[in-house]
């Protein structure tokens, strides 16, 4: 269980409202685009993962790993699998893909992510979503996922004593830093830049409250996309290593559960376990891609992170530390907010785009001398958190 893991090769799809697209056609993009650019023979290629949310709700297609073999026939007979774990579908599939590779069972394996979301109507499509939450207490009583994580910008306003203003101040700054960063992104679903000023000036009925206190412009996209990258135990010119993995658990429910509504728990528990095994902290970090499924999610993932004390999140806005030029820049392809939430493709879209970033072959915006990334992806309203760390590996 020693061996590194480089990520070798990597392919994001345009992400959006994909009229033209499939899910089949998306994964056969993203799956052959990494190859090519893994340079890798197909035959060379061991395992396939696929992260896909809910492929049988969108697309009434459940069954999509085996999909490889029609791509790609020189796969056949080899293992693919399907990975499901809500908006962390798709780290799952790489870090199980890594796992394959440091058990043995494999050498080369291929990663796609992948969601074709809209094919339904508004409706049916926040029915697919909630039933990432616990059902039974959550989506059964109307909870939608923006309505979820209004409890955490409830619980955090309560918490720590902060007004609706102070709040709606911050969550446009990070909301207008997206929309900046997702500008110079080709493959981001929004592709308009805002300032915060200009946000908070949206006449109400264009930016509606969608679940108090969060608005239109709090919240991500439903998109279509997919992204793919290739994993192998051999380093070679202009790979990134997987330095470390991490995965932690929570309560599935954040409506009536144990756990608290004004902090990311397992998110920091994440992030904390995969620094520890890199022996690094988030001051070795140059940039991030995080979960900003919402703006109040990225705010509250400041502290999680290690870039703010709990309570005083809004520091780094302040300071400029997740602005480019600043400390630890956070999510320079626009993030969920502007690049796009294809839920299953989300996660190894992060991986595929930060390989990019720390290679110097950045999509959109290049953090200057970037040597480690950090990837945190959450399942959920915050029942799955896994966190990545990334390094040029030693050539």
């Amino acid at each position: 269980m020693n061996k590194n893991v480089h990520i070798i090769g990597a392919y994001n799809t345009k992400f959006g409202n994909l009229e033209e697209e499939t899910i089949y056609s998306l994964y056969e993009e993203a799956a052959k685009g990494a190859i090519k650019d893994a340079g890798i023979d197909v035959k060379g290629i061991d395992a396939v993962f696929v992260g896909n949310y809910s492929g049988g709700s969108f697309n009434n297609q459940e069954h999509i790993a085996p999909y490889g073999v029609n791509i790609l026939p020189e796969l056949r007979h080899k293992p693919m699998y399907r990975t499901e774990n809500a908006c962390a579908s798709g780290t799952s599939a790489v870090h199980m893909a890594e796992m394959a590779i440091k058990s043995g069972k494999a050498k080369n394996v291929l990663v796609v992510g992948v969601e074709k979301m809209n094919s339904l109507d508004t409706k049916n499509t926040a029915i697919a979503l909630a039933k990432a939450s616990y059902w039974e207490k959550e989506g059964a009583h109307e909870y939608t996922f923006p309505g979820l994580f209004a409890e955490y910008a409830k619980g955090w306003m309560r918490h720590y004593g902060y007004t609706l203003d102070q709040l709606r101040e911050w969550m446009a700054e990070i909301s207008a830093k997206a929309y900046q960063f997702g500008a110079q992104n080709p493959l981001a679903h929004l592709q308009k830049a805002r300032t915060k000023e200009e946000i908070l000036g949206i006449p109400d009925e264009k930016n509606p409250m969608i679940a108090y206190p969060l608005r239109l412009h709090d919240c991500s996209l439903i998109s279509d996309g997919a992204a793919a990258v290739v994993l192998s135990e051999e380093a070679r010119n202009g790979s990134v290593e997987m330095v470390a993995t991490s995965s932690v658990s929570d309560y599935l429910n954040i409506v009536d559960s144990k756990r608290g509504n004004y902090f990311l728990e397992g998110a920091a528990k994440a992030v904390q376990e995969a620094f520890e095994q890199a022996n690094m902290t988030i001051y070795d970090i140059q940039v991030a891609e995080v979960h900003d499924c919402f703006t109040i999610t990225e705010l509250l993932i400041y502290s999680a992170i290690g870039l703010a004390e709990k309570g005083k999140e809004y520091k780094a806005l302040e300071n400029r530390d997740v602005f480019l030029g600043g400390r630890c820049v956070i999510n320079p392809s626009g993030g969920l907010k502007a690049k796009g939430h294809p839920v299953g493709a989300t996660g190894v879209s992060m991986h595929a785009l930060l390989y990019k970033q720390l290679t110097g072959n950045a999509i959109g915006v290049q953090i200057d001398n970037a040597n480690a990334g950090l990837i945190l992806n959450i399942g959920g309203s915050g029942a799955t958190n896994m966190a990545t760390i990334l390094k040029r590996s030693k050539k």
